[in-house]
């Protein structure tokens, strides 16, 4: 059997172990401590603008926090890219909101600037407001950011920017991470940088931050008791790992610029064949390429290849299927185009880790050759 390539495996910098070591040393292996401030910081200081991040559990529960801060609550409604994995949408279900599902665009493959108003329109127009827009950079592609930012304006809508996928994007020079009203990022292990798990929340003003802080930490009041005056929740990221993210912040840029290598090496290798095609960037975008995405002409034709690939030990994956889609969204309203779900029938995630080799990178390239032209 020949060896496995992965989809998008943890590539460590070598730095990470020095900061892990220092909070054993100290002793800090608690929610709290100097790697936790020093990851937000390092963070702050990548993303450039005037921003505040609280570092968290995970990607979900900045999420989460958003929706709570913006008090979303039982009954509401929330727009959400369909075009996502279920992490951008399982937060609204846990406020007892409603999700409504807008599809996606074919430049970025991210939510449509006019379905959105479409839908926003029908909303109201049934009585109802929605409360937020959750919009995602989809595998590190910028969303259209002007035109959603438009729509969310003319309505008075906040927006939760999901960069989940898109730490190193960039929309107009302006960090992908600083568009949302409130916007989270995510280190989970398939990232481009990890801290095995993880995520953050990045808000506008530092009383939203505190007030993220509390709730991440069980909402314990300012008392020698322990009191309580609201729900909180265990969602703070420990010093332990903040420690990891430290070391992986070092080399954010050059996984980046390895991811799009590999995007580049796929493409001048593959774009003979007529049954592939690529994703351009935008005028202004500037993705991460955190996966090499490309769309067949066919489902059959896609999972032709997966499985061709997977023969040859090579993982490769479907896109996220549509939310709209899901059994479990099922009775969710949805505005619809088509667009995700011709993406969902013909798309295939390619490993696209910053830590592939040359070696395993022609391997790949020779699979897909060798499915299309023998």
């Amino acid at each position: 059997m020949k060896p496995k390539i992965w989809l998008s495996s943890p590539h460590m910098s070598g730095n990470e172990q020095s900061y892990i070591q220092e909070a054993f040393n100290a002793n800090w292996v608690a929610p709290l401590g100097p790697n936790v401030n020093g990851f937000e910081n390092d963070i702050q200081s990548y993303l450039k603008e005037d921003i505040h991040v609280a570092a968290l559990a995970s990607g979900t529960s900045a999420l989460h926090l958003s929706l709570i801060l913006l008090g979303i609550t039982y009954g509401d409604e929330v727009i959400c890219q369909s075009k996502t994995f279920s992490a951008s949408a399982n937060p609204i279900i846990y406020q007892g909101a409603q999700p409504i599902f807008v599809d996606s665009e074919n430049d970025t493959w991210a939510i449509c600037p006019n379905l959105l108003e479409t839908a926003i329109k029908d909303r109201i127009k049934k009585g109802k407001k929605p409360k937020a827009i959750i919009a995602v950079h989809l595998y590190g592609m910028p969303y259209k950011v002007d035109e959603i930012r438009e729509v969310a304006n003319i309505y008075e809508i906040p927006i939760i920017e999901d960069s989940a996928e898109a730490f190193g994007s960039k929309y107009k020079n302006q960090c992908c991470g600083t568009f949302g009203d409130f916007s989270i990022l995510s280190f989970n292990g398939n990232k481009i940088i990890t801290t095995s798990g993880g995520g953050a929340l990045i808000t506008k003003t530092l009383s939203q931050k505190h007030k993220a802080v509390f709730l991440a930490t069980q909402a314990k009041d300012p008392s020698p008791a322990y009191l309580h005056s609201e729900i909180g929740y265990n969602y703070r990221m420990s010093n332990i790992i903040a420690g990891i993210g430290r070391g992986q912040m070092t080399i954010l840029d050059s996984h980046v610029t390895k991811r799009r290598a590999n995007y580049n090496r796929y493409k001048t290798s593959l774009e003979h064949i007529d049954k592939i095609s690529f994703i351009a960037e935008p005028e202004n975008c500037f993705s991460n390429r955190w996966l090499s995405c490309i769309l067949l002409d066919s489902e059959a034709t896609r999972e032709g290849l997966r499985l061709a690939l997977e023969k040859e030990n090579i993982e490769s994956r479907h896109f996220w299927k549509p939310m709209h889609q899901q059994p479990v969204f099922k009775e969710a309203p949805s505005y619809l185009n088509g667009v995700s779900d011709n993406l969902f029938e013909k798309g295939l995630c390619l490993p696209s880790g910053s830590n592939l080799t040359e070696e395993e990178l022609n391997r790949v390239i020779s699979a897909i050759n060798v499915y299309f032209v023998g």
